[in-house]
């Protein structure tokens, strides 16, 4: 099911709700499973046993919150209307330009821990999902980079731990 949601996610069609999808909550689930288990493991193999039950619970709920963050139509909207007041963004190109790259930004957001760990995976989707932009790897980066940090600052707290 998290394999499904993950298609879907990577490939959105119009008017999807990512949180209605699987991967948000396989992804939290997973997370919190291997901190549950990892802080249970003080209290031996039950408390391990225990730890991952509660942590997949809790970070598959985190992990919805997170598929619930993301409006794709809303994300597309917003970015829209402000991507030529980007410092990175560059004179001569178009939305057209920059909407894959924030598109890989907002929807990778609650697919992995870290935009560090995203990266590259992202780079090596770029070259499929790029259609029509003549925008590079290296310049759409910080475009997807932008799109993964406003999602997260919609979110409580700092989910990746990098301060932004």
């Amino acid at each position: 099911m998290a394999g499904k949601g993950a298609g879907e996610v990577v490939n959105p069609k119009p008017g999807d709700q990512l949180h209605e999808h699987n991967l948000a909550g396989g992804v939290g689930a997973g997370g919190g499973a291997a901190a549950g288990a990892a802080l249970g493991a003080v209290g031996g193999p039950v408390g391990m046993a225990a730890g991952a039950a509660i942590g997949g619970i809790a970070g598959g709920m985190v992990g919805k919150g997170a598929g619930h963050l993301v409006n794709p139509t809303a994300e597309d909207a917003y970015w829209r209307t402000n991507y030529q007041t980007q410092p990175y963004y560059s004179t001569g190109y178009t939305y057209d330009d920059y909407s894959p790259a924030y598109a890989l930004g907002y929807n990778n957001a609650g697919r992995f821990p870290s935009y560090d760990m995203a990266e590259p995976h992202m780079a090596d989707e770029w070259d499929r999902m790029k259609g029509q932009s003549r925008l590079s790897w290296e310049q759409a980066k910080s475009a997807s980079r932008a799109a993964w940090d406003r999602v997260e600052r919609a979110m409580p707290g700092d989910l990746d731990r990098d301060g932004r």
